[in-house]
């Protein structure tokens, strides 16, 4: 079955002189100003896996408090990155300056009581596919290093400056979005924010490591089979998937226009709520928890549960033991059949395979592009596929979106782990293929769900594990008003002692 392929991939290092402020101007002179960081060398020893407890690399988690403005919460986490500067592998850019006068705006709206809203002096990282106005957008690939500069800002980047948003700096992904365990074989890693030695998870690598070690609010990342919640779950952190084409897509960077979603990573469910309101151009709510009482929740026993490492599966186990004590019935159902269908239905190829070798056409045919390899010999296999092939395929899929949906409709959710395992060394897999293959399928194989049918999920950190995992929440198309609410009230029940 290939619902979703696996790749190589790449994250980007953008290297360039500096100013005597310490920035570089961007292209045709535009009014913003960024820093390029410079990623610096590979790690050289991998450090020892400790018990996991909230993510502890150097955290610096300025409190909210009303005696710290934001400019001085975005002052302390530049000077972190400044003394990291030669060895950064979360950013790959950084805005100080209008960072910095964004701050100053929101400062001065906070003293004059006149706040924009939830987002009002938020610091936000937004993932390396996101246009910024006067620069290349780059998608975690040198190859488009010297691509015309964008217009304009993203229209989620828009929203997200109009709601008074402090937008620090663009975060590494993997090369194209593709893959899901987050190494990049032409730069160093952005190793887990809980321990350095170990995978971050991608694609948006970078955006679950800024979220959860402190050097942004909320970060935005993309999913397209789990680039999300794969790395909000292995970094300890919420992930939020929205239903796809609910948030707007214009100026992101594609890798499957049908399965692409754009959505935040956080410590918290209420700033996911906040980030994915502003995003999809609603009016931001107070957050409110559904209760757990009542609920009828779906566990979708057999193949999404196969190979769990005990850990994961007891956690997930115990999970669910609280939330049926706060009185949640707690029911299994089936699904498999529909998976079957669709891994049938792919064996053309997958999805997303498909819609990027049509994306990636201009480069294709060049046998010196500088892409990493596993993604240019899958990409060159799936052009030759034909598009009456691709169109059937996509009307098949659409047919068992809705067969999913119906499966789907006596559970107000359904709950698995949002991966099976939890985030292996970055040496156990960095030069083992066949481990990659393995740590990747195991990944990819339930968050890709979500997106091959059309549902909305989200990832919320499970207690009492060594390593970090995820409960994944998921809902039925239109449903993520539901799944937020209902995370919500678990994220504060398994927060419980």
């Amino acid at each position: 079955m290939k619902l979703f392929e696996r790749f190589g991939d790449s994250s980007v290092k953008v290297g360039a002189g500096r100013g005597d402020n310490g920035t570089m101007a961007i292209a045709n002179n535009a009014a913003i100003k960024v820093t390029v960081v410079d990623l610096g060398e590979p790690r050289q020893r991998p450090r020892p896996c400790r018990r996991w407890r909230p993510p502890i690399r150097q955290v610096i988690i300025v409190p909210h408090a009303a005696n710290v403005s934001v400019r001085d919460r975005l002052e302390q986490i530049l000077s972190r990155l400044n003394d990291r500067r030669h060895a950064e592998k979360a950013f790959v850019r950084l805005y100080e300056e209008s960072a910095r006068r964004e701050a100053d705006a929101a400062d001065r709206r906070r003293q004059a009581g006149d706040s924009l809203g939830p987002l009002d002096g938020k610091i936000v990282s937004i993932k390396d596919l996101l246009d910024v106005a006067g620069e290349p957008t780059l998608a975690g690939s040198i190859i488009r290093r010297d691509a015309p500069p964008a217009q304009e800002d993203a229209l989620v980047v828009q929203r997200l400056r109009a709601a008074g948003a402090v937008i620090i700096g663009k975060t590494h992904m993997t090369e194209f979005a593709f893959t899901a365990v987050g190494l990049n074989p032409h730069y160093p890693v952005p190793g887990n924010a809980t321990d350095e030695s170990l995978i971050p998870g991608g694609s948006s690598s970078g955006a679950g490591v800024s979220a959860a070690e402190g050097t942004c609010d909320i970060a935005i990342g993309s999913d397209t089979g789990g680039s999300i919640r794969i790395p909000a779950a292995l970094n300890g952190i919420v992930g939020f998937k929205p239903t796809a084409n609910r948030i707007p897509l214009d100026g992101a960077f594609p890798l499957s226009p049908v399965l692409d979603s754009l959505g935040p990573l956080a410590r918290t469910v209420a700033d996911c709520v906040a980030a994915d309101a502003v995003m999809a151009g609603e009016q931001p709510k107070p957050p409110v928890g559904r209760a757990i009482a009542g609920l009828r929740i779906g566990i979708p026993r057999g193949r999404l549960f196969e190979d769990a490492s005990p850990e994961v599966a007891d956690a997930f186990a115990a999970s669910l033991d609280r939330l049926e004590k706060a009185g949640a019935e707690i029911v299994d159902c089936t699904i498999d059949d529909l998976i079957e269908k669709l891994g049938e239905a792919t064996r053309i190829g997958s999805i997303a395979g498909l819609e990027a070798s049509r994306v990636h056409a201009d480069w294709l045919g060049d046998e010196t592009a500088r892409v990493d390899d596993r993604v240019k010999v899958s990409l060159r296999r799936r052009i030759l596929v034909a598009d009456a092939a691709i169109s059937a395929l996509l009307q098949t899929r659409h047919a068992l979106t809705l067969a999913m949906d119906e499966r789907l409709s006596p559970y107000d959710l359904i709950a698995l782990p949002t991966t099976p395992i939890a985030a292996v060394s970055i040496a156990s897999v960095d030069n083992d293929a066949k481990e990659y293959d393995r740590v990747e399928s195991l990944l990819l194989r339930n968050c890709q769900v979500a997106n091959q049918f059309d549902l909305t999920a989200i990832t919320v950190p499970m207690p009492g594990l060594v390593r970090p995992a995820g409960l994944m929440l998921v809902g039925r198309n239109g449903t993520d008003a539901t799944v937020l609410s209902v995370a919500l009230s678990a994220e504060a029940l398994l927060q419980e002692n």
